[in-house]
């Protein structure tokens, strides 16, 4: 390191110190690790490398990167589409082929997730979270590329389900699904499609989340006969089911953790705030703002 950068470091510390904060900058290599991958890729790729040397140096290190997490959370600072594409791309890259676990949202694009399934096959989860850009035949087309894939998560998206016979068909491996969409009660569309699609191509799955899906008795009774190991399932803002009697009490003793669909939503993503982990985020942000402050006044 050169002098005006040692010298830049060493008052960042004793700034950080002297205002009596945590001194992030001595923690172990390892619990910094865990961190970064917790604080998410945008934040290290923005700013977490940028505090010094040696955080730079573990910003590209693979292990850091096998899970990356490019949700464009509130309270950090806006980028644009073709920023967190780069940024996404960059990240991957420095998987080196390890990547297990990815999220993305809003800004990802067919050719985006064709990147990530060219870049690894050890991918385990992929969640895509409002992710209109991605188009069923662009989902379709990566399927076979996803030999490992355990859990997928698609949260609110223009998805039907094609590319979900083709995930079937294609990840012998998958035992969580969640294909949620936004939750209208109007207008009233009775679709029985996904869950007939998830029947005849996904038997092995153990967790299935269909939150707001327009499925009816019909559906819920082709799930409950074809995939006989589930151990939850999430119903929620399903509000074509008519659960009473014997399906009612088949579904209790048949699934463990069952959601119905008038349940509380307050700790689904998109129906309410998970307030622990963002004002955790939040803060360990707010700590690095301070961290390249006089950085970037030097």
């Amino acid at each position: 390191m050169n002098k005006k950068g040692k010298t830049r470091e060493t008052s960042t510390v004793l700034q950080w110190r002297h205002k009596g904060q945590p001194n992030w900058l001595e923690l172990p290599r390892d619990v910094l690790s865990a961190i970064f991958v917790k604080v998410g890729a945008i934040e290290v790729l923005r700013n977490v490398r940028r505090v010094c040397s040696e955080w730079r140096n573990l910003s590209e290190d693979p292990i850091i990167w096998h899970t990356i997490d490019m949700h464009h959370r509130d309270g950090i600072a806006y980028c644009s589409d073709d920023s967190l594409d780069a940024m996404c791309r960059r990240a991957i890259d420095l998987s080196s082929g390890q990547l297990t676990d990815i999220t993305v949202d809003n800004f990802a694009t067919d050719s985006l997730l064709k990147y990530i399934t060219d870049s690894t096959s050890h991918l385990r989860r992929l969640c895509l979270i409002l992710c209109y850009d991605i188009t069923d035949m662009g989902l379709a087309l990566v399927a076979k590329k996803l030999p490992q894939l355990e859990e997928l998560d698609i949260s609110i998206s223009h998805l039907s389900e094609y590319p979900l016979e083709t995930i079937g068909q294609s990840c012998p491996r998958l035992r969580t699904l969640k294909f949620n969409i936004e939750c209208h009660r109007t207008p009233h569309i009775e679709s029985n499609k996904v869950a007939f699609a998830i029947v005849e191509t996904m038997p092995a799955l153990h967790h299935l989340q269909l939150v707001g899906n327009k499925l009816t008795n019909d559906g819920l009774l082709a799930i409950l006969d074809g995939c006989p190991n589930l151990e939850s399932l999430d119903l929620r803002q399903c509000f074509n089911l008519k659960l009473e009697g014997k399906l009612e009490r088949r579904c209790a003793e048949q699934i463990k953790d069952f959601r119905r669909p008038c349940d509380p939503i307050d700790d689904y993503p998109f129906g309410g705030e998970n307030v622990k982990l963002e004002f955790a985020t939040k803060e360990f942000v707010n700590a690095l703002k301070f961290l390249t402050y006089d950085m970037i006044k030097f």
